[in-house]
This record gives C-alpha cells, structure tokens and sequence, in this order.
C-alpha cells in the first residue's frame, strides 16, 4: 500500500467533495487524513489516501479529468471593474453566465440602486486561469458598460477564496523561486501543521503568519541588514575567544590562537557571505587556520552553514540522524509528532541548510564499570564523558546532554580555561534584543515548545547552573569566574540563578 498525498480543488457547487470521495472509492483508496476549513479557504481541500501504487496513479489521473486536483500554482489573478447592468429580471443570471466559462469566481460584489449610480455593480473576479482574462473582458465588453478598475495577474492581491494559492505565491517569493510540484507538497505539508495546531487551539492565521514572518525575518536580515552583538573575551595569553550573537539564529563561537582557530557552531547557513565578511571586518582570517568545527546539536541555526566550510564537523551520532532525518524530534519522545519534521523541513528551507560534507562522530558515551554514569572522577555532574580534546594547551570534554533541548546535543566543558559551552540548555535570554525575542516566539508557535522533553531541558540547566557554580568556586581562588557560552544571547557569568553578560559586548553591521 502507498500512502499519497493530493489538494483538491474544490468546485463552489453542491456535492462537489462527494465526486472527488467518488473517484477514490471507485479505486479502493482509504483517506487517511483530511482537511478542510472554509473560513480559510474554501476552494481548498488536503487529502491523504491509502492504495496500491498503481491505484494511487489512477486516483490521480481521475481527479485531474474532473477537474478536481490542483497541479499547478500558477493559475490564479484578480480582476476589479465596474460594470453596468440593465435594471431588469435576469440582469445578474446574465452576467453569471457569461464569467462562467473563463472559471472566474466572484470575491466580491457591490451594488444599490439607491446610490449615486444606480446602475452600477463594482465587482472583483478571482480567476483561476489569468490566460482567458482578455478573452472575458472581451466578451463583456461586447455586451456591458465596463470600467476595469484592477487587475493582478500575479495573485499577490487575491482574497481568501483562493488562499493556498496566495500563500504558496508569499513562499515562492520568499525562498526566491520553486516549481509547482515542490511547492504543492510543501503546502500539503503546512496543512498537515495547521491542522494539527488547530485541534491544539491555535488560530489557523497565526500559524501561516508565523510560516511567513519566519522566512521573512531570515531573508531580511542578511546582506545589508544583517548585524551581530560581539564579544571578544582573552581566556589565556594564547587564546582568544571570540562570541557573535547573529540576528535569528544560534550563536557562533570561535576560539583563537596564533595559527589555529577552532569554530562551535556555525550560524544559519543563509548567514554565511555575512558571516565571512563579518570575520574579515575583525581581522579573523579562517582560511589556513580553521581545521575543525565542534557542532553542539542538530538545529539549524548551530549547523546550518556546516557544509559551507570546507573543514571537518565533529557531531554527536544523533545529531547526524537527526539532520539524515530531517527531523529536530529524531530520537525523543516527540518524534512521531507532525509539527517536528514539517518545522524542520520549513526553516532548513529558509535559511538554505547545508549539511556537512565531512563528518567526524563523537565516540558513544560509556557508562563507568558498575554501568552507572558518569565515570569515576570526572568533572560534569551527571553528564555522561564523551570525549575529550586539546586546543591552545587547554583541555575540553565533550559531555552528552540529558536530551532536553534534542537528542544528541552536547556540552563543552574546560576547567582550566573557565569555559561551559551550553549550548540552548542554558542561556542569557535578558542578554537578547527584542528581535530575536521575538523572532524565537515563531518557533514556538509552530511546533509548541522548542524543547523536545521540557522536564529534561528542566533538569538540565539545573545541572548546568550547578556545574558553573562549582567551576566558579575551583576558579575563585585566582580570581576567575565561569564563563559560560550559551547557545544565544551573550557570554555571561552566574549571578545565582540568573546569569549575568560579561561585558564589554559591541555591535557589528554591515557598512
């Protein structure tokens, strides 16, 4: 059995849905989910069927002959005039009749013979093939008194009886291009959300508006719009430690010393001609002197640019089935949640992931020898010990995280440098601007909580707030603190139960 999708395109007649569950059952195809809300759109109807594959074929053929599956985006324009009808029996029937061929429907109508003109109807078509528009005003301008007052062909002005449409024209705008059969399964696929959300109480609208404002908010803020928050930290007189907060996504970390820089997370992919001019605008030269990037988890504002780089990316084994899935739930409790993989789908489209090319796995963590974690005698708390590294003469741990934020994230730990690499499990979110504040609110609109085990993510800045709290009390003696890096908002340092920016932070944009 094949399981396919299909959006039908709904005649305005009676009956309509009744002749495409026809042609299904005709086949023997089970619908094993469908959508259908007027008050979003009422031309507009999701199905997905069960059949054998060449039955599902056939469906498909079938509902195409009648007129009832849509396989293009591309037909769908507006027209407003002003027409002149007769003040007599039958005048409108007239009119009807002669739209009907060029399948124009009728978003709206306006008329009263009580007005200034009496015999003037103002009225907006929306039509579904744009190519038969001259034609229809032809043959209406032979029989009526007509005053074109709008016409959009693009649909960019369409109302919501052919809103799918619209939107799916809003995402091609956005992504900068798609062909029909592409964009139609992501439409498919942004239905699948909605319907989902819906049953959860959300507004429909609000969660297109936030498909939409997530795109937008991407595409509008690189090039000449992109800025960052900069903190450049010495940890030794060797390294350097340098923090960019990017606008959306997740924070990129380099570490620096003469000859050799280290990268934690990479940022957005879309960020990265931004990123590049960025680095060179503080004199940080990657070329010859990036040899490894350490991804802390599988979204793609940490790992999106991977690929981009042409080094190796240290990841944890989940984090690679994660992005093989192309879904940030892979591996939890939520896995087989619809909003997970569509919301992956969606942002790795927006911000043109690039998976990593070269991928280096981080080796299991091993339980100690009663099989309890963690080993005996190391440092992290609970955190099971993944591996360890060298960089600059300092010693890092790669731990692995109670899989609160996603499965296979990780932290990075260095007791002598003072350094706690959080990764989204514990961040300065008072050190965020109001824009990426609200830019994170979209993800949560979409899939409901950007953690995949609340209780977990819980857990874990708990712990990660106690690991700070005893790496302070090993570095105070010295006069040190805990730095600790979270995956957004600034480099900070714990102030109980809060944490604190480490000053100075400045400001980069694009000249």
């Amino acid at each position: 059995m094949t399981r396919s999708p299909f959006i039908i395109r709904l005649p305005d007649e009676p009956g309509a849905l009744l002749g495409a569950a026809g042609i299904i059952r005709e086949y023997e195809g089970n619908i094993s989910r469908i959508h259908y809300d007027r008050s979003i759109d009422p031309r507009t109807v999701f199905l997905e069927v069960e059949a054998k594959e060449g039955e599902c074929h056939a469906i498909a053929e079938s509902l195409a002959a009648g007129g009832f599956l849509r396989t293009t985006l591309t037909g769908a324009g507006m027209l407003r005039f002003h027409l002149h009808l007769p003040n007599e029996p039958g005048a409108l029937h007239g009119f009807l009749t002669c739209i009907a061929p060029a399948k124009a429907n009728i978003a709206s109508i306006d008329f009263d013979e009580t007005g200034t003109d009496p015999s003037r109807v103002t009225l907006t078509l929306t039509l579904e093939e744009p190519r038969a528009t001259a034609a229809l005003v032809d043959v209406l301008k032979a029989r009526y008194r007509i005053e074109i007052l709008e016409y959009d062909p693009s649909g960019s002005r369409l109302d919501d009886t052919v809103f799918y449409v619209r939107f799916a024209q809003e995402l091609r705008e956005i992504i900068g291009g798609g062909e029909d059969p592409f964009l139609l399964r992501l439409l498919h696929d942004v239905n699948h959300i909605v319907q989902e959300l819906h049953r959860r109480g959300q507004d429909p609208r609000q969660v297109f508006s936030s498909v939409l404002a997530t795109g937008r908010t991407l595409r509008d803020t690189t090039g000449p719009d992109f800025s960052a928050d900069y903190q450049r930290i010495p940890v030794t007189e060797r390294v350097v430690l340098h923090c960019f907060q990017l606008p959306c996504g997740g924070n990129l970390y380099l570490l620096e010393e003469p000859g050799d820089t280290l990268m934690i997370d990479t940022g957005y992919g879309i960020y990265h001609g931004d990123i590049l001019r960025m680095l060179d605008y503080y004199g940080i030269d990657l070329a010859g002197s990036l040899r490894k990037i350490y991804l802390t988890h599988g979204d793609a504002d940490h790992c999106g640019a991977g690929g981009l780089f042409p080094v190796p990316s240290v990841m944890s084994r989940k984090t690679q089935e994660i992005l093989r899935e192309n879904n940030r739930a892979y591996g939890s409790s939520r896995e087989g949640s619809v909003l997970e993989p569509v919301y992956t789908t969606l942002i790795n489209l927006f911000s043109r992931f690039t998976h990593p090319a070269d991928a280096i796995l981080l080796p299991e963590a091993a339980p100690a020898p009663g099989g309890e974690f963690p080993h005996p005698g190391s440092t992290g708390g609970e955190f099971p010990l993944m591996d360890r590294f060298t960089f600059g003469g300092l010693t890092f741990e790669v731990r692995e995280s109670l899989g609160g934020h996603l499965a296979g994230q990780v932290f990075l730990v260095s007791r002598d440098a003072g350094l706690l690499f959080t990764a989204d499990s514990l961040i300065n979110f008072d050190s965020l601007t109001e824009e990426r504040k609200r830019y994170n609110t979209l993800a949560v609109n979409l899939i409901t909580s950007v953690n995949v085990d609340s209780a977990l993510a819980r857990k874990e800045r708990g712990m990660l707030l106690a690991l700070a709290a005893d790496m302070d009390r090993t570095l105070a003696p010295e006069g040190r603190r805990c730095l600790v890096c979270g995956g957004h908002g600034a480099v900070s340092v714990r102030d109980g139960e809060r944490l604190v920016a480490r000053e100075p932070v400045t400001h980069y944009r694009r000249l």
